[in-house]
């Protein structure tokens, strides 16, 4: 008797492909990575990603620190202590 299991599912043959196509970028086939996935929802106890609804405002902030992480004149800091003097709190 075989020491595996069998799983079934049925998924849109468009999502299959691109998904087959982005896993034969990085070098793993299509059973492979289900069963990555199902190891790590054992050890993570759960959905290895998250699975929430985001609100307006939420999708706002996302949107805005892409737009700052992309922007080359956006002010950064090198320390805590330089955002700390910045704000007057050092």
């Amino acid at each position: 008797m075989s020491n595996t299991a069998l799983v079934q599912t049925r998924v849109d043959p468009k999502i299959k492909k691109k998904a087959e196509t982005i896993l034969n970028e990085i070098g793993l086939d299509f059973p492979t990575a289900i069963r990555m996935y199902l190891i790590k929802i054992c050890q993570v106890q759960g959905i290895p990603f998250d699975m929430c609804v985001y609100n307006e405002e939420t999708l706002e902030a996302m949107q805005e620190a892409i737009q700052i992480e992309n922007d080359p004149n956006a002010k950064s800091y090198n320390s805590l202590s330089e955002i700390l003097d910045e704000l007057g709190l050092s």
